[in-house]
């Protein structure tokens, strides 16, 4: 029998950047944890303390988040996607679990979708839910807000609170978050899951929404429950959008066991 793979932190070169990723190590079932659009692989902590040894934790920050991980030409969704098996490759990860919250979500849901062979299941945290909420308006109103708020969010980086990109990069991401995410693009990738899935949703708004917009987005999700039997609502919590990780915690870990398959299998 091979030992267990020791717990490893470090810089792993992707592309023309590099990103800061931590692995627990152990000889329990991996999980990658997928981080929402601007968060840091922090935000998991509560959800790994919760879930304790029994698992194996990769956590990473994406390009140009957190304190350590590189700039990048390319912030587009596809190289996010491609990120998650870089990360697992280099890892020597085959199969996984992936856990994603908001940005992180689609990205778990894609990748679990593309990759039935290798995805144990999926933990979909308050995002992933198709619905046609970017229009012209809604673009120019991204493109704003992130105008107004370039001037102190500099000021914030070297915390790692905020990404090292610049006003245009991070309207950019976002609206190209809203395409990902219409029912025509972002259904047919939920339909095709294979594998054990759930949602925890959150509770009334999250940042830049207005009004009930974030409640119809998640009631987007009853067609797709309907219609694929691997995908559940684990549960709908009070906590908000932005606090769900740090309240709800023991919800998110509820569901990762809930698809946590009942036979050990190799990593």
């Amino acid at each position: 029998m091979s030992p267990a793979p020791a717990p490893w932190t470090g810089m792993l070169p992707v592309d023309d950047t590099a990103l800061a990723v931590t692995d627990t190590g152990g000889d329990g079932i991996p999980v990658v944890y997928l981080n929402g659009q601007f968060a840091t692989q922090g935000y998991w902590r509560r959800v790994i303390a919760e879930l304790g040894d029994g698992y194996r934790h990769i956590t990473y920050d994406e390009r140009a988040r957190g304190r350590r991980s590189g700039r990048s030409a390319d912030y587009s969704f596809e190289a996010c996607v491609r990120d998650v098996d870089a990360v697992l490759a280099a890892r020597g990860v085959r199969r996984a679990l992936a856990v994603g919250w908001s940005y992180g979500a689609y990205l778990a849901a894609h990748w679990a979708s593309r990759n039935p062979g290798r995805a144990l299941g999926a933990v979909l945290v308050d995002g992933a839910m198709p619905y046609d909420w970017l229009d012209e308006a809604m673009e120019q109103r991204i493109r704003k807000q992130f105008r107004q708020w370039s001037w102190f969010l500099p000021l914030l980086r070297p915390t790692g609170i905020t990404p090292r990109m610049n006003a245009e990069e991070l309207a950019a991401c976002n609206i190209e978050l809203g395409r990902v995410g219409r029912e025509r693009e972002l259904a047919p990738v939920l339909d095709a899951l294979a594998v054990p899935t759930r949602y925890v949703l959150a509770s009334g708004t999250s940042l830049g929404s207005r009004g009930d917009e974030q409640e119809r987005i998640r009631a987007a999700l009853t067609g797709v429950t309907a219609r694929n039997p691997h995908v559940v609502i684990s549960a709908k919590v009070p906590s908000n959008h932005g606090a769900i990780l740090r309240k709800d915690f023991r919800a998110v870990a509820t569901a990762v066991r809930e698809v946590t398959p009942a036979a050990p299998t190799a990593p």
